[in-house]
C-alpha cells in the first residue's frame, strides 16, 4: 500500500465521524515518515500535522519503566528489592479473598512487593474501572482521577497502601497502578519530581522538546483537543472527562507515570528508537545493553499468560508476553494488531487512541497518535472503536 491509498483509507474513516484526526509515523531503513489526517481541533479547522500534541495514556508507561531501569544500571535498587524498603507504607499489606469482595475479607500477603512487581504488573495493584465489587469504589476515591489526581504524592502513595491487593505479589499479571506507583517512587528515590527526573535523564539527553505531563501556554496552539462522542455515537469535542481536570494546575504535584505524559509523533519515534539497538542513541545511552535485552524478554509465566486479564480479555493467553514495562511478541500473527511485528517486537497501547512498536529484527518503528476519549460505558454500545480500525489500518498499509 502506498502512501497515497494509506492516507485515502485513513480519511476514509475521518470523514465517517469515527475519529477527529491522527498522527502516524513510520520509520524503517534509517528514515521517517509521517503521515497526518482529520483535525487536531474541528471547530477550528486546523489540521493534525506532524508537530500536534497528544496525550498518549498508557504510551507513558514504558517510559517510566526505563527511568526505573536506569535506576537498577545505577545501582541505586534492585528488581528483587522490596519497595518497602522506599515506601514502608507497603510493608504490611492485605488482600482480598476474591477481587470482587468485601473489602475487610483479606489475607495477609504472603511476600513484599518488588520493583519487578511493579514493572510486570504482578504488585496485586488494579485499576478501580475493571471492576464492579467494592474494590472500585475504594480506589475512586482513595486515589482521585487517574491522570490529574488532587492528592500529593506522598499522600497517594499512603492511600494506595491503605488499599488491600487484589493477588498475592508475584502471583499474577493485573494491570493497574503499579506504574503510577512506580513513578513516584522514583520521584522520591531521586528527590525531584518524576516530571523532573524524566527531563533530565530521558528528555532532554533524547532530544525530546514536546514530551511531558504540562503543555506551556506557548504550544496551546499545537494540543490536539479532546475528541469523543455523545450518548448517540457522534463525534463531539469533550472539555471533561474522568481522568483529567479541565486545564492542569502549573501547582498540580501528582504526576502520573502511568498515563500522564503528551507527546508527538516525532519526540516519541526518538524514545521508541531506542529499542532497536543496544539501549542507546545517537551517542546517549539510557539503558545497558543486557538491561533492554532483560526488558524485552517476557517475564510471565504460562499460568500467568493463561490467567492474566481484565475486562473479560486474556491478551497474554496466545503468542503474546509482557516484558518489565512492555508487551512482547512471543509468536508472530499477521491477524493480530498487537503481535504482527517479528518475533521479539515490543510495544504498548494508550487508552485515547494511541499505539506503537518497535521491531528490532527488521529496524523499524510505528507509531500511531489520536485523541479517541471513550469511558467503558460507551464501548460496551459499540462506540469509539473506529480509531482501532484506523490503527489496523495503518499497520497493514505500513
Amino acid at each position: 500500500m502506498n502512501t497515497s491509498e494509506l492516507r485515502a483509507l485513513l480519511q476514509k474513516i475521518v470523514d465517517s465521524g469515527q475519529l477527529a484526526g491522527a498522527a502516524t509515523t513510520v520509520f524503517r531503513n534509517g528514515a521517517a515518515q509521517t503521515l497526518c489526517v482529520g483535525w487536531r481541533d474541528i471547530e477550528g479547522t486546523r489540521a493534525v500535522m506532524p508537530d500536534t500534541i497528544f496525550r498518549i495514556a498508557s504510551m507513558t508507561k514504558p517510559i517510566t519503566s526505563v527511568a526505573a531501569l536506569m535506576l537498577v544500571d545505577d545501582g541505586r535498587i534492585a528488581l528483587d528489592e522490596p519497595i518497602a524498603r522506599h515506601a514502608p507504607e507497603f510493608l504490611e499489606m492485605r488482600v482480598l479473598k476474591h477481587p470482587e469482595g468485601a473489602l475487610d475479607e483479606t489475607d495477609p500477603a504472603t511476600r513484599l512487593i518488588t520493583f519487578n512487581d511493579l514493572l510486570t504488573h504482578r504488585a496485586g495493584l488494579t485499576y478501580g474501572d475493571f471492576h464492579r465489587g467494592p474494590i472500585a469504589t475504594a480506589y475512586r476515591e482513595a486515589l482521585g482521577p487517574d491522570i490529574d489526581s488532587h492528592f500529593a504524592p506522598d499522600e497517594w502513595i499512603a492511600r494506595l497502601a491503605h488499599l488491600p491487593l487484589i493477588g498475592q505479589p508475584g502471583s499474577l499479571m493485573s494491570y493497574g497502578r503499579a506504574t503510577d506507583l512506580l513513578g513516584l517512587l522514583i520521584a522520591r528515590i531521586e528527590g525531584e519530581s518524576l516530571g523532573a527526573v524524566l527531563r533530565r535523564r530521558i528528555f532532554d539527553p533524547l532530544g525530546l522538546k514536546d514530551t511531558g505531563f504540562l503543555v506551556p501556554p506557548d504550544k496551546w496552539n499545537r494540543r490536539s483537543a479532546a475528541y469523543g462522542f455523545d450518548d448517540a455515537g457522534r463525534l463531539v469535542r469533550r472539555t471533561t472527562f474522568a481522568a483529567v481536570v479541565p486545564e492542569r494546575p502549573d501547582d498540580m504535584s501528582y504526576e502520573s507515570g502511568g498515563q500522564g505524559l503528551w507527546s508527538t509523533v516525532d519526540d516519541y519515534l526518538r524514545f521508541a528508537r531506542v529499542f532497536l539497538s543496544d539501549g542507546s542513541l545517537e551517542g546517549v545511552r539510557l539503558l545497558r545493553p543486557q538491561t533492554l535485552a532483560l526488558m524485552m524478554t517476557n517475564q510471565l509465566t504460562e499460568a500467568q499468560r493463561a490467567q492474566s486479564g481484565w475486562l473479560g480479555r486474556k491478551p497474554f493467553a496466545v503468542g503474546r508476553g509482557f516484558g518489565l514495562g512492555v508487551s512482547v511478541v512471543l509468536e508472530t500473527d499477521r491477524s493480530d494488531l498487537m503481535r504482527r511485528g517479528g518475533v521479539g517486537t515490543v510495544s504498548w497501547p494508550g487508552a485515547y487512541g494511541g499505539w506503537w512498536q518497535a521491531d528490532p529484527g527488521d529496524g523499524s518503528v510505528l507509531i500511531f497518535l489520536a485523541h479517541n476519549m471513550v469511558d467503558l460505558a460507551q464501548m460496551a454500545k459499540g462506540f469509539g472503536f473506529g480509531v482501532w480500525t484506523a490503527i489496523d489500518t495503518f499497520q497493514q498499509g505500513a
